[in-house]
């Protein structure tokens, strides 16, 4: 069954999108589970009232396959988010499953007090894909986990305890990554560790000084620059400021920075920042940590690592989400000569790099380069942002179109500023999306952007139909603010 939409369909400068579903021949299984009113009912005993719908009504999903989701009445819908840019290959993607199920029937787990050969076998594949000395692996759980580690090892080889990050960041959800993550949605007020300070964030559509950014789609009126963006250097020069008035003179321990914002809507930096940023910190004793958790595994199309885009190589990379397709793996990727910084105490990970984790993360990796997904990101990505910059001339509601492969959002304002969309309208846009096929996600400081970053396999016939559903949503919006 799919979802009930009407055969309504926009023209986007000179091309017409219909807002039916693609054909998908995927059958749903039936659902056997709980009703929607029986979850309303645990949800309210059982589940931790932190734990928030996204959806005036929300939704019981079922069922995955590839780029589709079904709920527990089999509607279908197309997926934008991929579980929050975490569904790398592909919903219960067939060869991913099988090499998980091969592995159920084989080894579950014993830890790495023994040496299980998916764990080496994966391993090497996973350093092949990385630059210089980047060759040592820790296997661990989730990108909390990673970046907590990270941490660790940078205060463990430079002898430092002082650690920056970009305001707006979101590095993870834990008593150290509360203090690294710069949003305050994800602040409880409790204390965190200190010697965490947030570095300004380089935002070239709100931003004070604006800015050009590796994209397609540029602010509206931004310069355009030939190579680095000459705002680039004002923002480092707010770093440096930040790392000669509140760290011990040369006494950072690293700088953690995403190769693009995730959490905070997809937020692209001028170009040249990143490169400069590794370099000052670098001065100052300190390492860089590329925080690879949503850009990396072929998403942003130019390259396999979002890091790659920048022209470094960082001296740490932190890994997850789309690393397992789903499936807990993340891990942490450095240089031999830090990793021998660890061997001052001992280290253990209960589950990181179990065999079964491993067998997927290999199937992952085959999976991208056997289906070329890398490629289809930077082709369906360029479709993709095209057509969203063509909604954005005609719906005002759209202040922001960015990102690079298919890694987008859209930054929803109050028409003709930069004031962020209320909550009630854009609550509104987000369920008329849903309600019309397709699952977006959301995000940014004010939580008014759309955010689409979904699994690597969608085509171009997905991204007309998620064209039609977003200009329908924003047809009616207008027609409900005139």
């Amino acid at each position: 069954m799919v979802v009930k939409v009407s055969r309504y369909c926009s023209t986007i400068i000179g091309r017409r999108y219909s807002s039916a579903l693609p054909k998908c021949d995927f059958v749903p299984n039936k659902y056997y589970g709980p009703s929607f009113q029986e979850t309303e009912r645990i949800k309210s005993v059982n589940i931790p009232p932190v734990m928030f719908n996204l959806y005036k009504k929300p939704l019981v999903i079922h069922q995955g396959h590839m780029q589709w989701l079904f709920d527990h009445q089999g509607r279908r819908y197309l997926d934008l988010f991929g579980g929050i840019v975490t569904v790398s290959v592909g919903h219960c993607h067939p060869k991913v499953s099988a090499a998980l199920h091969k592995q159920i029937d084989t080894l579950w787990h014993t830890t790495n007090i023994y040496r299980h050969p998916r764990i080496y076998e994966y391993v090497e594949k996973l350093t092949a894909k990385f630059p210089g000395d980047l060759k040592v692996v820790y296997l661990v759980n989730s990108g909390t986990e990673a970046n907590d580690l990270a941490i660790l090892l940078a205060k463990a080889y430079t002898g430092n305890h002082d650690v920056i990050s970009l305001q707006s960041s979101y590095h993870g959800y834990s008593s150290v990554m509360m203090g690294l993550t710069a949003q305050q949605a994800y602040r409880a007020p409790i204390p965190v560790p200190a010697g965490i300070h947030h570095a300004m964030l380089p935002d070239p559509y709100r931003g004070i000084w604006g800015g050009c950014r590796d994209s397609l789609s540029q602010v509206p009126n931004s310069c355009s620059c030939i190579g680095d963006c000459d705002t680039s250097d004002k923002y480092i020069h707010q770093l440096k400021e930040l790392l000669e008035n509140s760290v011990p003179a040369g006494k950072v321990a690293a700088l953690f920075a995403e190769s693009i914002q995730g959490v905070n809507g997809t937020v692209q930096f001028p170009k040249g920042y990143i490169r400069k940023a590794k370099e000052l910190i670098g001065k100052y004793g300190g390492l860089f940590v590329a925080d690879e958790v949503q850009t990396g595994f072929g998403r942003m199309g130019d390259a396999f690592w979002g890091f790659e885009n920048h022209g470094i190589i960082p001296d740490i990379v932190t890994l997850a989400k789309g690393i397992g397709n789903g499936f807990p793996l993340a891990a942490v990727v450095t240089t031999k000569e830090i990793a021998s910084a660890h061997t001052k105490a001992s280290y253990f990970n209960t589950f990181g790099g179990n065999p079964m984790a491993a067998a997927v993360g290999k199937a992952v990796l085959e999976v991208i380069e056997e289906e070329n997904l890398q490629q289809n990101c930077k082709e369906t990505g360029k479709y993709f942002i095209e057509k969203l910059m063509a909604l954005q001339k005609i719906h005002h509601v759209i202040g922001d179109v960015r990102g690079k492969g298919l890694m987008l959002s859209l930054d929803l304002v109050e028409p003709g500023t930069k004031d962020p969309l209320n909550k009630p309208q854009f609550a509104n846009i987000l369920e008329m999306i849903k309600d019309s096929g397709a699952l977006i996600g959301t995000g940014g400081r004010w939580g008014n952007i759309l955010r689409i970053k979904p699994p690597m396999c969608i085509n171009k016939e997905d991204v007309d139909f998620a064209i039609s559903v977003l200009d329908q949503a924003f047809n009616t919006h207008s027609k409900k603010t005139i």
